[in-house]
């Protein structure tokens, strides 16, 4: 074969490759067209589901009648048979055959929603939905669009979250501890439990404003950069104040005394305080939430007594009647006994606790203060008494009291000085104010203060003073004990102590 028939017989086989190549790509082309079709053809609700785009206020959906989301809480039985739009976050999803079930979780409100194959979910929509991670956020309609889509990997179990501690030992199923959750505690706040605490705690707020706003109280803020410890005491905490050193407030105490002076007559304020103390206890933070009362009275320091006892009551009524919902929440995975309280208010004697707790067999003396022991075991002994969680102690010892503490005129051993308490645990601590600059000055020294940091706040009780009183409350510890739950960071959004700054 010459070189040229050679040549041409290579194009030639060249040539038929080519055309087999092209064939069967144009095989392949038409075969995958049709399984595109055919896979069209069977998820026909496509454009029902999927992954929505980022939500960047790119338009208004919301004046859209079409589009109003509408809260899980509201879903009433008049709802039935309408078209509704709802977001809210996957608690959990099970598939079942053609079936998928979600479970709907809007704060503490939780729905039921069923995907199955039928005219308007195809089998890829089921799919779709059953692959949705949990906590993932969800719009809802007889659609599906992720809004945002959580990691596959939790680092707690909702439902871990909110089991009760003696079911999780008996069924063997897992509890999460309480470092876990604090650790974590941007998922523990979704938890049905926590959503009803901290709605609760919002009430206490409310009803403690709206309370003394109608008794004719005036709202204030008070520093929180303090010149001097406020209450006398080494816990205080140290900062840096350009080049020299300031403190962070125990306490509202001096300014609120001092608005006083300024003729505000009646104040309150909520703000943070914070206190340096090394305590790793159930009930104690290195910072928390203060509900601050002080007022002028005409003759008596009950005066003052009977104002914050009447704005307590008030507080629990108001959580008793508008928030059953939140409470039976939370007793769900922290059963308790309803809380109880006397109108008017019981009032006790520092002498008649002493007397109490002998007769229990505690051995004190008439001017000890209470050990957090002696005040459970009080409580316990009060309840059984007078069948009440809330009462006031009154005319403690005046050693045990801060220097503006005014003693009592019958008796310089004791002060006109109260505590109040909730399930047998102080949730506020309060007295009538010394309003003499002498004897401020006095006991100010006999407490070992220097004058020289609290000249400003002596100076103010030299232009003329009304006598007055106050007190301060925990408001961790008031939910805490009013739900009968037993660690103080439970109530606390974003717990501070000796061992905790984060998150």
């Amino acid at each position: 074969m010459t070189k040229e028939e050679v040549q041409g017989a290579t194009e030639e086989d060249q040539q038929a490759q080519s055309k087999k190549a092209l064939k069967k790509q144009q095989k392949e082309a038409e075969k995958a067209a049709k399984k595109a079709e055919k896979q069209a053809k069977l998820d026909f609700a496509k454009d029902r589901y999927g992954v929505s785009a980022m939500v960047q206020s790119q338009q208004k959906l919301g004046g859209c009648k079409e589009r109003v989301l509408v809260p899980v809480q509201d879903l009433t039985p008049e709802k039935a048979d309408q078209r509704i739009w709802l977001r809210a976050r996957v608690h959990t999803s099970r598939a079942k055959g053609k079936q998928c079930f979600l479970v709907l979780r809007q704060q503490q409100f939780n729905v039921q929603a069923l995907v199955a194959v039928g005219d308007r979910a195809s089998k890829q929509m089921v799919k779709f939905a059953a692959n949705i991670t949990k906590e993932s956020i969800v719009d809802v309609e007889a659609v599906i669009f992720v809004i945002s889509q959580a990691e596959p990997r939790l680092p707690l179990q909702l439902d871990d979250a909110v089991r009760p501690d003696g079911d999780g030992e008996e069924e063997g199923r897992a509890t999460v501890n309480q470092d876990t959750k604090l650790d974590n505690r941007v998922i523990d706040l979704r938890t049905t439990t926590s959503q009803a605490i901290f709605r609760l705690q919002s009430g206490v707020c409310q009803l403690f404003r709206d309370t003394l706003t109608n008794k004719g109280f005036v709202e204030i803020q008070t520093p929180k950069i303090i010149s001097a410890a406020s209450e006398g005491g080494a816990n205080v905490f140290t900062v840096s104040y350009f080049k020299t050193s300031a403190y962070l407030a125990q306490s509202p105490q001096l300014y609120k005394q001092m608005c006083i002076c300024a003729d505000f007559d009646k104040v309150f304020c909520v703000g943070p305080v914070f206190r340096a103390e090394d305590s790793n206890t159930h009930r104690h933070l290195t910072e928390f939430v203060g509900l601050d009362i002080e007022m002028a009275f005409n003759y008596h320091y009950h005066e003052v007594i009977d104002s914050i006892t009447d704005t307590m009551v008030q507080i629990f009524k108001g959580l008793r009647d508008n928030f059953q919902t939140e409470i039976q929440t939370v007793n769900k995975q922290f059963p308790s006994e309803p809380f109880k309280f006397l109108e008017p208010t019981l009032r006790l004697e520092y002498t008649e606790a002493v007397a109490m707790l002998r007769e229990a067999g505690v051995e004190m003396g008439d001017e000890d203060d209470l050990s957090t022991p002696n005040e459970k075991l009080l409580g316990r002994l009060v309840k059984e008494k007078y069948d009440t969680d809330f009462y006031v102690l009154d005319k403690y010892p005046l050693a045990v009291r801060p220097f503006y503490t005014m003693p009592d005129p019958n008796n310089p051993k004791y002060s006109n000085s109260y505590d109040m308490f909730m399930r047998g645990e102080e949730i506020l601590s309060g007295a009538q104010r010394i309003h003499d600059a002498q004897m401020l000055t006095d006991r100010a020294s006999h407490h070992q203060i220097d004058l020289e940091k609290i000249k400003a706040y002596i100076d103010s009780f030299r232009y003329g003073a009304p006598p007055h009183g106050g007190g301060g409350i925990g408001l961790e510890r008031v939910c805490m004990l009013y739900l009968g739950l037993h660690n103080v960071r439970q109530t606390s959004m974003f717990p501070r102590d000796p061992k905790r700054l984060t998150p």
